[in-house]
């Protein structure tokens, strides 16, 4: 179901990229051959207005054939390769900023039909993470903490104060309302790579407050703009050294993110599919061949030079490229196997 999941938002994401290569060299007046989504073999297709749709079979991208931009068909002079560099920058742009405007919609979606959520300080049960110590030991979500190791608890910041004292590795016995019957709990907290103490897989009860359309919007663009930073400045990181390629997910690790937000909620996994937009966008606005961005590149370099680059070369860079990201796929993927085999 995760996977099926994650290809689902994966297969959105390119779509809503797609789109906007595709809206804007239509807009423009070039021809369009293809709108694909994914790469490989061909598993459905249909053609329609002189358009192939088509969908492959592996479900990692996709891509939009216009004319102009193969070998043997630079002549077509509304193809792609005789436009102007604005407009071949207005093209190669439109992909990674409907990924933006995505994200500013699904965060509307979110704040304005589900909510903001506000942590609840009652000692309310609101997650229980699957195969962690609450959920091995049968605590569930709603039970309401009555005590730990016999003292009482009133709030959920009592709670997760007495398990932030707990020496690591001492047993605990908690105690919870259900249904209006007492339950008894033992278990043992374990630590865990994200948290400074040992935990047991636990979350408060959320309340979601939901927002009017115009304060929806404005968080909106609020959380697109400060999730945009953070990525830039991870990228920076890596980019600095600051960030090992072994902390980079590729699509088995993002298989796994996907799994753990769903975990978390719809809403939860909505912001993930957001977050994911936003990292798609900044991806292929890199100055790498094969990416958008490269495409804008070449066109300013036109400009500059008053004549573009022969076809030629710029396809074999864009084909270095393409090798490139293949081998960085690769990578991150034998990254992904490796932390998924050490747990």
């Amino acid at each position: 179901m995760t996977i099926l999941i994650t290809i689902l938002i994966i297969a959105v994401l390119i779509l809503v990229h797609e789109w906007g290569h595709f809206f804007t060299a239509r807009r423009i007046g070039i021809p369009v051959h293809e709108f694909s989504i994914g790469f490989g073999y061909q598993l459905f297709s249909i053609k329609k207005n002189g358009v192939v749709y088509s969908l492959r079979l592996l479900p990692l991208g996709g891509y939009v054939r216009m004319a102009g931009e193969e070998p043997g068909d630079q002549e077509d002079p509304n193809g792609f390769s005789n436009r102007t560099p604005l407009e071949k920058i207005r093209v190669a742009f439109a992909g990674p900023f409907m990924n933006f405007v995505l994200a500013v919609f699904i965060f509307i979606y979110i704040y304005t039909f589900i909510g903001v959520p506000h942590n609840v300080d009652e000692p309310v049960i609101g997650r229980v993470v699957s195969g962690q110590p609450a959920d091995r030991a049968g605590i569930q979500a709603g039970d309401i903490i009555l005590s730990v190791n016999g003292e009482s608890i009133n709030s959920w910041t009592e709670f997760t104060g007495k398990l932030a004292d707990n020496p690591e590795g001492q047993v605990l016995e908690i105690k919870a309302m259900r249904n209006e019957i007492i339950e008894s709990f033992t278990l043992t907290p374990e630590k865990s790579d994200t948290a400074e103490t040992p935990i047991i897989g636990v979350a408060g009860k959320v309340e979601y407050e939901k927002q009017g359309i115009v304060n929806s919007i404005k968080i909106g663009f609020q959380q697109t703009y400060q999730l945009t930073a953070l990525l830039l400045s991870g990228l920076w990181m890596m980019i600095s050294g600051g960030v090992s390629m072994n902390d980079v997910a590729g699509p088995v690790g993002i298989v796994q993110l996907v799994g753990e937000a769903a975990q978390f909620g719809g809403v939860f996994l909505l912001s993930f599919s957001a977050f994911l937009s936003i990292n798609l966008g900044i991806l292929n606005l890199l100055p790498i061949p094969a990416l958008d961005g490269s495409r804008i590149v070449f066109a300013i370099v036109e400009a500059i030079r008053r004549k573009p680059l022969e076809p030629e070369k710029e396809g074999f860079v864009h084909w270095i490229g393409f090798l490139f990201l293949i081998g960085l796929m690769l990578l991150v993927t034998y990254n992904d196997i490796i932390r998924l085999i050490r747990g």
